[in-house]
């Protein structure tokens, strides 16, 4: 037999397991429903507990990178019956994820939000990437047997239960900026490993939807859908990456005037700067700690020397002064007499 054609048929040998593995996973069954909820209730305590560990673990069990694998096969293939049966699997998932986090998230209300769920509630052009390129591996993955493990790769980069169940925890409190952030991130997750998933199959030889173009257009449509919510999602993520990087310049710049402005106050230390809204201002809070007392003009100087808020509100800097001593064998290091404060910030 012809060496080629030997490779060939090993070659569609390979695509029609695959296409009977994908199909299979994308099945709404049992193991698919403990699978989820568990990776949910791990995803959940993980990130009330602010542990990376436990989040990574959640990765690794949930399946529903299954059913989106259906939904890329169904579009590349014309295959409507597999995008119903996938469609409504991610559904499924999707609400047995959401369904067991509101319970823990309405349970423990109190626990308050650590940076592992913070970190998932502002998404960017970059974990859009992130997803995109995960999706490429997971579909690489499932079609070739020997890397099959690199799913769970995949599974880490992609991370589709703890956005979801971090936007759910901050519904079931009321905090609805961050859950719609956190919405945001798993949406964009999905479209996005869904049409890399779909270009890998694509290109890989996956494209029964050829043959039936001319009898349904609704392929067209379908994967067009697919694209421009793709697209629509670069756009928005994009400026959601702008509107980050003029805030982390912005704290900074904060940041950095303030420690030049507190150099000549003899043991003044910054712990700690946050940025924040008011009511029609951006607040400045900073944690100072200082054998001098701070006053109402000092703060007002510091104030004015601020860089522009990025969102164009009116600075208001609060300024939260922790009086420290520093004594040694001698006695105190500083003489804290009224009289001998320095003058030490310049003025604007």
């Amino acid at each position: 037999m012809n060496p080629t054609e030997t490779t060939t048929d090993t070659r569609l040998l390979e695509i029609q397991a695959a296409r009977a593995d994908i199909t299979l996973n994308a099945q709404f069954d049992k193991a698919f429903i403990i699978m989820n909820a568990l990776a949910a209730i791990i995803a959940s305590y993980g990130l009330l507990a602010d542990s990376a560990s436990g989040v990574i673990g959640a990765m690794l069990v949930a399946l529903l990178l299954s059913p989106i694998a259906g939904v890329s096969l169904a579009l590349v293939d014309g295959n409507n019956k597999l995008l119903k049966q996938s469609l409504l699997s991610l559904g499924g998932g999707i609400g047995i994820v959401m369904l067991c986090a509101l319970v823990i998230g309405l349970f423990h209300a109190d626990i308050p939000a650590g940076k592992e769920l913070l970190a998932r509630t502002h998404p960017n052009y970059l974990d859009l990437m992130i997803a995109l390129a995960g999706g490429a591996v997971g579909a690489y993955a499932v079609i070739t047997p020997r890397i099959v493990n690199a799913v769970v790769g995949v599974a880490i980069a992609t991370a589709l239960v703890p956005p979801l169940c971090t936007g759910t925890i901050f519904a079931a409190r009321g905090e609805w900026d961050n859950a719609l952030g956190a919405y945001l991130l798993t949406f964009a997750n999905i479209v996005a490993i869904q049409f890399a998933f779909s270009v890998v199959l694509w290109l890989c030889g996956f494209h029964k939807a050829m043959d039936s173009f001319y009898r349904d257009k609704k392929i067209v449509w379908l994967n067009g859908i697919s694209l421009a919510l793709l697209v629509f999602l670069f756009v928005v993520l994009g400026a959601n990456t702008n509107k980050l990087v003029a805030n982390m310049l912005f704290e900074a710049n904060t940041r950095k005037v303030l420690v030049e402005q507190l150099k000549p106050y003899p043991g003044c230390k910054l712990l700690n700067l946050s940025i924040g809204k008011g009511d029609g201002v951006t607040i400045v809070r900073a944690l100072v700690h200082s054998p001098f007392d701070f006053t109402a003009p000092d703060v007002a100087k510091l104030e004015a020397l601020l860089p522009a808020s990025p969102n164009g509100l009116p600075i208001e800097l609060h300024l939260r002064h922790v009086k420290v001593n520093v004594m040694t064998k001698k006695g105190s290091r500083y003489d804290l007499s009224a009289g001998d404060k320095p003058e030490l910030l310049n003025s604007p």
